[in-house]
């Protein structure tokens, strides 16, 4: 409920402050005072784009508060517009128009001349029918929604696998092949490296033989070995009378053994540069196989092994994966045939209850000044989702006599907040707990306008109901009602009670707010919206 609202420089309102309460609240005033500024501030509160003519003279700034009650919950939302930009705030934190929207978005409706959403949306007509369905509908309601629910688990299972059943096998077989090449290569980390200097060794053995020859040469014994034998005999003989140079002739001793030690080794290398073409050959054949596998799975012989572990693991996974397979596709099969089967169910529910009230509707429009008017739900077959399978479109118009069609090509502004007023009434749904009509009076009078006030009033019963009106008739039957009063350029804004109530009623019904006779009438006005019953 719209427990508070302020406004202030809003377009002629300098300043004003309504606690209008609970039930049908009416805003009436002569024509000029501005008495829909005040649905503006709704519209403002709802995250809509500001106009220019809401910022009134009194200042570069319009603002609107309002705090809002729903049970043991009360919020406070704001709206500061300027010519420049708009601020909004929730609870005194600083908003975005977009989250005054959501904040609003099923509680507040507005509708006024121009708003055609409500009834125009396929989404905004399918909940209006689905709140209005009997309990056959809502467990057909509630049967999609968890056969759809199921769907989209078991989707998201075979989402997991990472594809069907066939590229779950192409897949394996392809990381298995992966897996058992590597494995098959038998090869440990820098084998690639000792490969290659074999293989330039191999390609380089005549060459590597006449320079090891010469080494032989130098070091052997036409060398360095005889060089060295003759300094050890002479060092020896010298240490026998110096003894002081024992340590030399250790250290000469110690570079014959390395010169031996060396020599021998030489010679191994030597005997092993034998040119070989098949071995030659072979260790092409394993660096052309090595580099074949990092050119597939690794820059080096390291992380083709990494590879190979993932592979492994990725071989076991699609395994177990393939294991569980069969069984979700058969799981898919059933949700998806669960879900066509609901969908039908519900599409035949939605179809009923739009023939209801449709119906009943038509009752209430004719009450409200339509001859032979038509309304009709549509329900058609589209893709299923969360909310079903259905696209529903609501088809009107004023006379049977004329061609019908979607609500938002077909309905004017004064038709549609009758046609909004008659669907809730025949549904005895609202998604809304409050409501905001503007110019639901248009082309009505006498009895229509009583039937329109009763209508009202019952629409207001367990919700809280705005209307800005002309007509008397309506303006009896609130539970509050405010005036708002021109004088010059500027308005107010004030709540009516009492003799004040007379006297606008008066002014209403005779434009005489002083008449007796107005008042006699304005009193008999009264008495009837009392006693008289809501409509049913």
């Amino acid at each position: 409920m719209l427990d508070e609202l302020s406004v202030r420089n809003l377009g002629l309102i300098p300043s004003a402050h309504l606690e209008p309460g609970p039930g049908l609240v009416v805003i009436t005033g002569e024509t000029g005072t501005g008495k829909t500024l005040l649905l503006g501030a709704l519209r403002l509160l709802r995250g809509e784009q500001a106009r220019k003519d809401q910022i009134g003279p009194n200042g570069d700034e319009t603002t609107v508060e309002a705090r809002f009650v729903e049970g043991d919950e009360e919020h406070v939302l704001g709206r500061r517009v300027n010519r420049r930009r708009s601020r909004a705030s929730i609870d005194g934190s600083m908003a975005t128009a977009g989250n005054l929207a959501e904040a609003l978005g099923g509680v507040l409706d507005v509708v006024g001349q121009h708003d055609r959403t409500l009834l125009s949306e396929p989404r905004a007509v399918r909940h209006l029918l689905d709140g209005a369905m009997a309990e056959t509908g809502r467990d057909a309601l509630a049967r999609y929604g968890a056969a759809w629910q199921t769907l989209v688990d078991t989707e998201k299972q075979a989402a997991a696998l990472g594809g069907d059943h066939r590229a779950l096998e192409r897949e394996l077989d392809m990381v298995r092949f992966q897996r058992d090449e590597i494995a098959a290569a038998g090869f440990m980390p820098g084998e690639d490296e000792e490969m290659e200097e074999r293989d330039s060794r191999l390609r380089n053995s005549e060459e590597l033989r006449e320079r090891l020859a010469a080494v032989q040469d130098a070091a052997g014994e036409g060398g360095a070995s005889s060089a060295l034998e003759s300094a050890d005999r002479e060092l020896r003989a010298a240490s026998r009378t110096a003894p002081s140079l024992t340590p030399l002739a250790d250290l000469s001793g110690q570079l014959n053994e390395l010169l031996s030690e060396f020599n021998a080794e030489i010679a191994r290398v030597s005997a092993d540069l034998g040119h070989d073409p098949e071995d030659l050959e072979r260790v092409e054949q394993r660096l052309a196989l090595l580099g074949d596998l990092k050119r597939k799975y690794g820059d080096d012989l390291n992380a083709v092994l990494i590879f190979e572990t993932r592979a492994t693991e990725r071989a076991e996974e699609l395994e177990d994966l393939l294991d569980r397979s069969g069984e979700i596709a058969r799981a898919l099969a059933a949700a998806r045939a669960d879900v066509g089967e609901a969908a039908g169910e519900l599409r035949r529910q939605r179809r009923e209850t739009g023939e209801r009230i449709s119906a009943n509707t038509i009752e209430h429009l004719q009450d409200l000044g339509f001859t032979d008017p038509y309304v009709a739900f549509r329900v058609t077959e589209r893709d299923p989702g969360p909310e079903g399978a259905d696209q529903v479109i609501l088809e009107f118009s004023s006379d049977r006599g004329l061609v019908p069609g979607p609500v938002s090509k077909i309905a004017s502004g004064g038709e549609l907040s009758r046609l909004i007023l008659a669907l809730r009434l025949a549904s005895g749904t609202s998604d809304a707990s409050i409501i905001a009509f503007d110019e639901i009076d248009a082309g009505t009078g006498g009895a229509t306008a009583l039937a329109m006030g009763v209508k009202l009033k019952h629409l207001a019963l367990g919700r809280q109901v705005f209307c800005v009106t002309h007509l008397p008739q309506v303006a009896a039957f609130a539970e509050s009602h405010f005036v708002v009063r021109r004088e010059g350029n500027t308005a107010t804004v004030s709540e009516l009670d009492g003799d004040e109530r007379l006297e606008e009623l008066s002014r209403m019904l005779a434009g005489l707010p002083d008449s007796e006779r107005g008042r006699e009438h304005a009193a008999e006005l009264l008495t009837i919206a009392q006693r008289s019953p809501t409509a049913s």
